[in-house]
């Protein structure tokens, strides 16, 4: 059973409960903060009770509060312009965000669609891909400006219509235990997969942010689930852009999961024709290598961007610090695939080509692996958007502790 949650009336009855209408927080960067980052406190009912109060002239910030079962909530409020290890006081409050409109997921069918203020910015589509789940369309800028290229889910304008299986923005991966999860098509000496949606535990919006949680089985050709996992995909709108936080959390089901080591994965997006590499748009990683020069190199994010109807805009990728083999190496071609793969070693790097289970990573029955993912869709280049500092920020993130 899909369960959907409103967030802001719960969380509203605790806070009322609880005779508080303003959480005083403290903020401390590690690293600077250059554009609007979204930070967030979870907080017990109890100490909901002995909140001090801020001192006069202490900076308001408009907040969610989302009730995390029965006597918690977690506060989430955007911050910026702090310099590195700078302290700063606010105040959360459970307002709307005056910059931009209230976000919700709810069901169109099958599939959850997010939406800005009544448009919508995202669908996550479990009913029209053939093996996989995908997000389709990605529309982060308030208008018609698609993020990743229309085909092969409906007709473009002047696209390439090669590879099918590039849908949207997606994860799966081309050989877990010898089955391809990646592509579409095979037959019996090239077995397919499928991951499956099962369920969405969450459907939650709100003032700052929007949260999606899904559950995914991966089904063998026979139909036989050998892993099961869940993805919790949260979307933030900042002016000039949106940020995507997608992680997913896998967890065998029958016997140990072996990562194959195959350049044909994993978290990826297929970015408009316009802005692919081969065409007007630039690919550069955190190195500074660009466009071809990149595909297979570990680096801690890559950035893909150009003009699309007259407006400059981008796509970067940063892969969470904490991820295994951090940082990443990436499957990010020129012609719009742009993905983020730590198993193909053998393919991506000249001295371990004669050895095909050097990328390989094997998860033991029993245990999960998670990966973690920020998706930063911005306008202008990697250098106006400052793509350099953000990555520093999502990799060293702001504290944030009750006042005093």
């Amino acid at each position: 059973m899909t369960k959907v949650a409103v967030s802001l009336s719960a969380a509203m009855a605790i806070m009322a409960t609880a005779q508080a209408q303003n959480v005083p927080v403290r903020v401390t960067a590690d690293a600077p903060v250059t554009a609007p980052y979204p930070v967030s406190i979870v907080v017990t009912k109890a100490a909901l009770k002995k909140l001090p109060k801020a001192p006069k002239g202490t900076q308001g910030v408009p907040a969610q509060f989302d009730a995390i079962g029965k006597d918690k909530i977690r506060v989430t409020f955007l911050v910026n312009n702090l310099s590195a290890g700078e302290s700063k006081l606010f105040v959360a409050t459970p307002v709307a965000n005056p910059d931009v409109p209230e976000l919700s997921v709810t069901l169109s069918g099958a599939d959850a669609e997010v939406k800005r203020g009544g448009n919508v910015i995202a669908r996550y589509d479990v009913s029209t891909g053939p093996t996989k789940p995908y997000l389709y369309p990605i529309l982060p800028f308030g208008d018609d400006t698609h993020m990743t290229r229309r085909w092969p889910v409906e007709k473009g304008t002047d696209e390439a219509e090669d590879h099918p299986h590039h849908r949207g923005l997606w994860f799966t991966h081309g050989d877990i235990n010898g089955i391809d999860f990646w592509t579409e098509a095979g037959d019996e000496k090239h077995r397919i997969g499928k991951t499956v949606h099962t369920n969405f535990p969450r459907l939650a919006g709100g003032p700052v942010q929007a949260e999606l949680i899904s559950t995914t089985d991966w089904n063998d050709p026979e139909g036989k689930t050998i892993a099961k996992d869940t993805r919790v995909l949260t979307f933030t709108p900042i002016a000039n852009g949106m940020y995507l936080d997608f992680s997913v959390t896998v967890t065998p089901t029958t016997e140990d999961l072996k990562w194959g080591d195959t350049k044909e994965g994993t978290f990826a997006i297929r970015v408009p024709e316009i802005i692919k590499g081969d065409k007007t748009g630039t690919m550069i990683n955190a190195e500074g290598l660009k466009q071809g020069a990149l595909w297979g190199k570990a680096s801690a994010w890559v950035d893909n961007s150009g003009t699309i109807n007259g407006k400059n805009v981008g796509v970067a990728i940063f892969d969470n610090p904490m991820n295994p083999r951090h940082p990443t190496t990436w499957h990010a071609r020129t012609y719009g695939l742009f993905a983020v793969n730590p198993f193909g070693l053998h393919d991506f790097v000249a001295s371990k080509r004669n050895d095909r289970t050097a990328g390989q990573l094997i998860t033991p029955k029993g245990k999960s692996v998670t990966f973690a993912y920020r998706v930063y869709f911005h306008m202008g280049d990697v250098t106006q958007a400052n793509i350099a500092a953000v990555a520093k920020t999502y990799a060293t993130p702001p504290k944030v502790t009750l006042a005093p």
